[in-house]
């Protein structure tokens, strides 16, 4: 039956269609919302897999036409999915995958196509309502709606659903869903700012001098979330989450189809032999326990089952081993959570706030920009920093932008299977080290100095040993990176992962959860942050919820692990020692607009004849005058800007270059001595280059151990093309 419902709510109006589309799928809808329409589909497979888990797979893809485009590069047709889209589908997955019932192992497949995209559409809010829609109506059990909502900030007031440019032109994106009575997903991230202030200039009278009047100043800003404004978005979002959800469900009902009887898998274990595992196996877990607590591969729980498979009593019994397992794995998490609960204890013998051990050493790769090996407990992340220049960004493009775009601050992630002690092959980055790698990077972006930094930078994050919060870990390491590789950041970053375990009318909130603990635990989430507040979150709660009171608290027992590993962040950044041989360099300078063709050069020629000779790469700004030079030593840097600057100095007529008979003797004096070699000023102020192998007759190291700025020296013009003169001792130094 083709339906077609319209919503005005929380800023935003939308409009399902059911039964008119894909109308083979369990459940289908198409979404309308301003020029935007996606399609969303759910299926699932008659059978159950044998395994127990739910095999859901959830797919977003855009559609290059929606935008009416033609998709770019050699292949004329959409290939793999870009980040935005598996960040989206990860986003969709973590929202509707609580919400299926206990044993229920029939898989799934939810497919979001963007058929038409307007400017201002938030893509993962109207995807993610399009796939809860089409699995509500569909005959798939599935009985409850999910809503997402976006907050932001604009000028300190929080905005419900803002309009893409309301949220980049803010300080806030916080992204959370739920069904009408519980939270059940939650992405935050601070958005960096430049603001600009004019300073009066008193000194002097501008009218006197004009160059000394107001002075526009430049201030970044990190723009941090204190706690308790955290609860305070996050409770206007459920809020927003409860009408949505309560409206789709109440509506929808119209359209969904009777529920299919599906087989649930009994999921709970055999009483008979859980007891029997207490009474006999109970010393043998604690072991496998405290071998856990430094480990996530789980080793020792399957030395258990393999030891109770052999017990005489089990094969007389004729208990299969998927019953031992379930009765083994029910058993673990009973004694984990009650060590938790009723003694306040973990299974390494932490207490519920404590910290694992951490290590940090910097700048241990001699040719690296920078690096950091972060170690806390088991868990242990080498981060490196490479800086590049403009042309290192990565172009991307949005559906909704006109033109290409570039990420100028990449982190990428990397968890190999050796870091959990496992054989298996390193492949290309899965959805898991995307979705960690994004976390990372909204915790550290809003950090750089975006007034300072000239360089595109590049975090790589290798996972050595995972036993809990590798992401963390990277986000710690990755902070302590940008220090050693003198990359300008406004403050350090420290992140930390949280748990909780709830039962009986109890809450215990854990500090730095391992392996062990996010598999038993009833939520997990990582908040990363600086000093001042909160600059990423993100958090995964099991279907039934959590209070806003529990959450705060949680939150602040969080930023106080927060404080603690920036002290010993704090620490280690002192000592650091940059590697200054390896670092490039970029130098802004500016010069007069009409000045830049001097610098150009007739079709080009002086600018090629610059970045041959000094291998720098150049960028010129005609509008403002700017030039940037940038390149891998900051010798040559230097002495390519020193160039340009002696071939626009002046106010007046383009400088006279005069013409060198070849091979006659002149007299010029050392004005700088650079690694390649040695710059001579000649008759008539201008420069040449005496290049190092022309010093000597037998191999230097450097210019300087035969020559000194400002002496004077006889040479000989071997060429000139213009500003480029070639020079050599009349009398090369033995």
């Amino acid at each position: 039956m083709a339906c077609r419902f319209e919503f005005e709510m929380n800023n935003r109006k939308t409009v399902f269609e059911t039964g008119k589309v894909a109308r083979q799928a369990n459940g289908s809808v198409l979404l309308r919302s301003g020029k935007s329409v996606l399609l969303a589909t759910a299926v699932m497979d008659d059978k159950p897999i044998e395994e127990h888990f739910l095999p859901l797979t959830v797919q977003y893809i855009e559609k290059s036409y929606a935008a009416g485009k033609i998709p770019g590069g050699f292949v004329k047709r959409e290939t793999k999915p870009g980040d935005f889209e598996t960040l989206t589908s990860r986003l969709i997955d973590r929202s509707l995958r609580p919400l299926f019932p206990k044993g229920f192992y029939y898989p799934v497949q939810i497919t979001v196509m963007l058929l038409s995209v307007g400017e201002e559409a938030d893509l993962q809010a109207l995807a993610l309502d399009a796939a809860s829609a089409a699995l509500f109506i569909s005959d798939i059990p599935v009985n409850r709606c999910v809503a997402g909502v976006r907050i932001g900030r604009k000028e300190g007031a929080f905005v419900l659903n803002p309009t893409l440019d309301e949220l980049e032109e803010g300080t806030l994106d916080l992204f959370v869903s739920g069904t009408k009575e519980d939270l059940l997903m939650i992405e935050m991230r601070a958005i960096g700012t430049v603001d600009v202030e004019i300073e009066p200039s008193v000194a002097v009278d501008p009218m006197l001098d004009p160059m000394l009047a107001d002075e526009i100043v430049q201030i970044p800003r990190i723009n941090e979330l204190k706690e308790e404004e955290l609860i305070e978005a996050i409770d206007m979002a459920q809020k927003a989450i409860e009408i949505a959800a309560g409206e789709y469900e109440k509506v929808f009902v119209e359209a969904a189809k009777p529920k299919k009887e599906v087989e649930l898998a009994d999921e709970r274990a055999n009483p008979s032999i859980v007891t029997y595992i207490k009474e006999f196996y109970m010393e043998d877990l604690d072991r496998a326990l405290d071998g856990m607590a430094k480990s996530e591969r789980g080793g020792e729980i399957k030395a258990i089952i393999a030891r109770v498979l052999e017990d005489e009593i089990v094969k007389t019994e004729g208990w299969s081993e998927e019953e031992i397992k379930r009765a083994v794995g029910e058993v673990k998490r009973e004694r984990v959570r009650s060590m938790i609960l009723e003694e306040q204890k973990r299974a390494d013998g932490r207490g519920l706030k404590d910290v694992r051990p951490i290590s940090i050493e910097t700048n241990l790769l001699p040719s690296v920009h920078g690096s950091c090996l972060f170690t806390r407990g088991e868990t242990q992340a080498l981060v490196t920093c490479t800086l590049g220049s403009r042309q290192d960004a990565q172009m991307f493009e949005r559906i909704t932008g006109k033109n290409a775009s570039y990420e100028e601050f990449m982190v990428h992630y990397n968890f190999p299977g050796f870091s959990v002690g496992e054989a298996s092959r390193i492949g290309p980055p899965g959805r898991r080290e995307l979705g960690h790698g994004n976390l990372a990077k909204r915790a550290l972006e809003p950090t750089l100095d975006k007034t300072q930094l000239d360089a595109i930078v590049r975090l790589v994050s290798e996972i050595l040993e995972s036993n809990g919060s590798s992401s963390m870990a990277t986000v710690c390491g990755g902070s302590l990176a940008l220090k050693a590789a003198d990359v300008p950041v406004l403050s350090l970053v420290a992140g930390v992962a949280m748990g909780l375990v709830s039962e009986g009318g109890k809450d215990a909130i854990l500090t730095d959860i391992m392996g062990l603990e996010d598999h038993d635990g009833d939520m997990d989430f990582k908040v990363a942050g600086t000093h001042e507040g909160i600059t990423a979150l993100q958090m995964d709660i099991k279907l039934g919820g959590i209070s806003l009171a529990l959450l705060q608290k949680a939150l602040e027992q969080a930023k106080e692990a927060r404080l603690h590993i920036l002290g010993i962040m704090e620490e280690a950044a002192e000592s650091i020692e940059v590697n200054e041989e390896v670092l490039p360099s970029t130098e802004i300078f500016h010069v007069e607009p009409h000045k830049i063709v001097d610098i150009i050069g007739q079709a080009g020629k002086t600018i090629k004849e610059i970045i041959e000779k000094f291998e720098v790469s150049i960028d010129l700004d005609r509008k403002q005058g700017e030039v940037r030079v940038a390149g891998p030593s900051k010798a040559k840097v230097k002495a390519a800007c020193d160039h340009i600057k002696t071939l626009t100095e002046g106010g007046g007529a383009k400088r006279e270059i005069p013409q060198f008979e070849i091979d006659k003797p002149l007299k010029g004096k050392v004005k700088k001595l650079v690694d390649f070699g040695a710059f001579v000023e000649l008759p008539g102020g201008v420069d040449g280059l005496l290049h190092i192998s022309k010093i000597s007759r037998r191999r230097i190291s450097h210019p300087s151990d035969l020559l000194h700025e400002g002496e004077e020296i006889e040479v000989v013009v071997k060429s000139q093309q213009g500003h480029k003169i070639s020079l050599e001792l009349k009398k090369p130094i033995d």
